[in-house]
């Protein structure tokens, strides 16, 4: 087996993922081929591939911090929520079906996608130095250590030594470590090397009484305590960051810039890494909306992406928020005193739940066979069973200003009477194609895409921003450019540099036998 590093948390959440991405880049920096692995991820947040592989999105930006192309081998099993009790089960990239919570316990089940996993970490070791693994929620889940493939039995194949992260800022951080400790087997004691406090406020020096009881009651070091930052943009992995996002009207919610985004926060959102480079924009104030009291009359209305298109429209029927998005593409007073209409965007999912109607005849997402969307855009969208993978690049069709993206879908939309594209493909695959997407309406204020990623490139989205502001008489901007991943993960492997015993971990690393 090739060297290899675990890392681990007491739960989900608590940094993990971004941990594995500063290792990455500080082994990278430090002269060795590096790759990331998680065997199996729950996210509905995932990236295509150039091959048309479908993958989590955590492990796309580990792979950036080791600055080599991701490959679906490296999330070789992807879970994609459906509902509460089922999900989609995504497998070197390739959707092999749904499947019910109880069923991907089955164990022949799990035993094939363990020997999937097992091919995916082999061709990726044979051309690595070091494997940075990540495992799942937390490897002390006693219902689930019996069929677990992701966190210690990963461990165990690879024999790699495990890293257990803590969050302290939820508090009981200690209580977590040693409770995670005490509910596993000896074995998989022994191959927990050490511990790193993640996300701390404050003096260190206060947590030395507690570092010192948890090495003794231990007898495992801390290897770092590493403090909570602000100021370095990685992506999260999981829509778990939104549920502590304020909404317009909760306390501490303070406004300051002059163009206001508001993304419905429908059940199953998926991607929400598309609004990354609008919340970057400092003169961008971006909320996620789940109740229709706070959508109140923003410059644009975004629907994202998500898993389960009908469940999500019948709900945004349900809460009002439907209602209220109608309500809001009313004319509204700007803050020049001129009258001007709020743009509403619908993206993926999103996009076919403002058209006419959408078909499910195959029960891809329910058992619903159809339902009226908001109305809004003239299509019709019908659910396939193939599913829709490819990286693309585009332009929009009325400047001319290059993006790029992907597609994830199910669903193909018919273009009805006064359609007009918003964007014509230019390539999918790295192949040239002459084809189009999305659709638009009101005089381009209504308009929708299957396209992921549509704000991160540069130009079209400062264009995009320049015409809000000339609605409401405001000056256009200089051209604002996104963030720098390369830079902001160098700045994370500082940062872990100044906190990390990186001596004692390599030491675990060479001698990683348990």
């Amino acid at each position: 087996m090739p060297k290899s590093i675990m890392i681990q948390g007491t739960g989900s959440s608590v940094g993990k993922s971004v941990i594995n991405a500063g290792l990455c880049r500080i082994f990278l920096q430090d002269g060795l081929r590096v790759c990331p692995f998680k065997a199996q991820n729950m996210s509905l947040n995932s990236f295509v591939t150039s091959e048309g592989l479908e993958m989590g999105r955590a492990q796309v930006t580990q792979a950036a911090a080791c600055r080599i192309a991701p490959q679906a081998d490296m999330n070789p099993v992807l879970i994609k929520p459906t509902s509460d009790v089922g999900s989609q089960i995504i497998v070197q990239g390739r959707p092999i079906g749904n499947r019910t919570a109880r069923q991907y316990q089955n164990k022949e089940y799990k035993e094939k996608l363990f020997s999937k996993i097992k091919d995916s970490f082999q061709r990726l070791s044979k051309v690595h130095d070091l494997m940075v693994m990540e495992g799942a929620g937390s490897p002390a889940e006693v219902n689930l250590q019996k069929h677990d493939i992701v966190n210690m039995k990963m461990a165990q194949y690879a024999n790699s030594p495990v890293i257990l992260v803590g969050d302290i800022d939820k508090g009981g951080v200690f209580a977590a470590l040693v409770g995670t400790l005490q509910l596993l087997g000896q074995k998989d004691q022994q191959r927990i090397k050490g511990f790193v406090i993640n996300k701390f406020r404050g003096d260190k020096t206060l947590l030395k009484k507690g570092i010192d009881f948890l090495e003794r009651k231990t007898k495992k070091p801390v290897l770092g305590v590493i403090p909570y930052f602000k100021d370095i943009r990685i992506a999260e992995e999981d829509s778990v960051v939104l549920e502590t996002t304020a909404e317009p009207g909760k306390p501490g919610t303070k406004k300051t810039s002059t163009i206001d985004i508001a993304v419905i926060k429908l059940p199953h959102i998926s991607n929400f890494t598309d609004f990354d480079a609008l919340t970057n924009d400092p003169d961008v104030d971006l909320n996620y909306i789940s109740h229709a009291s706070r959508l109140n009359h923003p410059d644009v209305i975004i629907i994202p992406g998500t898993k389960n298109t009908i469940k999500d429209l019948l709900w945004l029927k349900q809460s009002g928020l439907a209602s209220a998005i109608l309500s809001a593409m009313d004319y509204r007073t700007c803050l020049s005193g001129r009258q001007a209409l709020t743009i509403l965007i619908g993206i993926c999912g999103g996009y076919q739940m403002l058209g006419r109607k959408i078909h499910d005849a195959h029960g891809i997402e329910s058992r619903q066979k159809e339902i009226s969307g908001l109305g809004v855009l003239p299509i019709t969208t019908f659910l396939e069973k193939s599913k829709a993978l490819s990286q693309v690049r585009a332009e929009e069709i009325s400047t001319g200003l290059e993006i790029f993206g992907y597609e994830i879908h199910h669903g193909r939309s018919q273009k009805l009477k006064n359609h007009h594209p918003v964007f014509r493909i230019i390539s999918r695959y790295g192949k040239s194609v002459k084809d189009f997407d999305g659709t638009s309406a009101l005089n381009g204020n209504i308009w929708g895409t299957y396209i992921h990623g549509v704000f991160d490139a540069d130009n079209f989205r400062n264009s995009f921003l320049n015409r809000i502001r000339k609605e409401k008489g405001l000056l256009a901007l200089d051209r604002q450019e996104n963030f720098d991943l390369d830079k902001e993960l160098d700045k994370l492997a500082s940062l872990l540099r100044q906190n990390i015993d990186l001596k004692q971990l390599y030491k675990i690393i060479k001698n990683r036998n348990v």
